[in-house]
C-alpha cells in the first residue's frame, strides 16, 4: 500500500474515466460492435474513474493540509 500515492490514484482515475468515455465513442463510430456487456464495463469504468480520482484528490489534501 505504500506504493499507491495521491498522485497514482489520480491519475489512475483519469485513465479509467478516459476510457469511460472513449469506448461508448468508438461503439457509436461502429469501429467495435456495441453489446450490453461492452456498455456496462465501460459505464463501470467511467464510475471508478471518478470515484478513484475523488478518493486520490482527497487523500492529496488530507496528506498536503498542513503545508502553506
Amino acid at each position: 500500500m505504500k506504493n499507491v500515492t495521491p498522485v497514482r490514484l489520480i491519475l489512475i482515475g483519469i485513465l479509467l474515466a478516459l476510457l469511460g468515455v472513449v469506448l461508448p465513442f468508438l461503439m457509436v463510430m461502429k469501429v467495435i460492435e456495441s453489446t450490453f456487456f461492452l456498455n456496462f464495463f465501460s459505464f463501470i469504468l467511467s464510475l471508478m474513474g471518478v470515484v478513484i480520482g475523488v478518493i486520490g484528490s482527497a487523500y492529496y489534501v488530507r496528506i498536503n493540509r498542513g503545508d502553506k
